[in-house]
């Protein structure tokens, strides 16, 4: 029987990190799932797909250091890391707060290098491993309104292009998947008009689920993937082509 891959989701306690982590599950992965405030819906995940809850604050390296080190101590190796881990500021560019804005940088930018950092020394040793990062499409184009968040999932999207030249050499591929308007807690503050609009602005005039996100992950986690490394995939319904 094939061993079991080893696999870190980073904010997987619900949306896409908590649909990412059972679909992995689903294709043969042991998933641990990180969070920070979410336990009780974190141990009902992993509970669900008998994966491990681990508790981290992706912004604090020490912490993610020590996360890490909980899942190479009892499995030897991790295969995937998803950067998923993320926070959102809406609001005017102007009148977001400087610690808002700090906060952000931290989890959204810094968390996403955190982990990675903390993995990497597994994987080169092995030659192998895969990295896949969740930018968002207004890293792409940008948003009104949420300027800083753009910023930092821009920042996600040039960190993805750049390591996957640094890391090619050993065998590791870093990707990126670019949603769109997902239907998860992060879009809870727009209107149902607003939601209209944004669903109607797609060609395929629908709003995203997390599992179609997770179902890109797990192509690219998946051996059909191998030559892929350093992209930016959309998904998100060709509301940017």
């Amino acid at each position: 029987m094939e061993e079991s891959k080893i696999a870190l989701v980073t904010g997987g306690s619900r949306g896409i990190g908590a649909k990412t982590a059972e679909l992995l599950a689903q294709n043969g992965y042991i998933v641990a799932v990180n969070y920070l405030n979410s336990s009780r819906m974190a141990c009902k995940i992993c509970n669900h797909i008998e994966g491990i809850p681990l508790c981290a604050d992706v912004a604090d390296y020490s912490q993610v250091v020590d996360m890490v080190n909980t899942i190479i101590q009892r499995f030897g190796r991790i295969d995937l890391l998803v950067n998923n881990a993320a926070i959102s500021v809406t609001g005017l560019f102007t009148e977001i707060s400087e610690s808002e804005a700090d906060r952000l940088f931290d989890v959204n930018v810094k968390g996403t290098l955190n982990c990675s950092k903390a993995v990497l020394p597994y994987m080169i040793r092995r030659k192998s491993g895969k990295i896949i990062n969740i930018a968002s499409m207004w890293g792409e184009v940008g948003a009104s309104c949420e300027v800083h968040y753009s910023t930092s999932k821009a920042a996600v999207i040039g960190f993805t292009k750049a390591l996957a030249k640094e890391v090619g050499p050993s065998g590791i591929q870093v990707n990126c998947i670019s949603p769109g308007v997902i239907m998860t807690d992060m879009n809870k503050h727009l209107s149902d008009d607003e939601l209209y609009e944004l669903k109607y602005e797609s060609p395929l005039e629908r709003l995203g689920a997390p599992e179609d996100i997770a179902n890109a992950v797990c192509f690219l986690a998946s051996d059909k993937a191998n030559f892929i490394t350093g992209q930016v995939l959309g998904v998100n319904g060709g509301f940017v082509i």
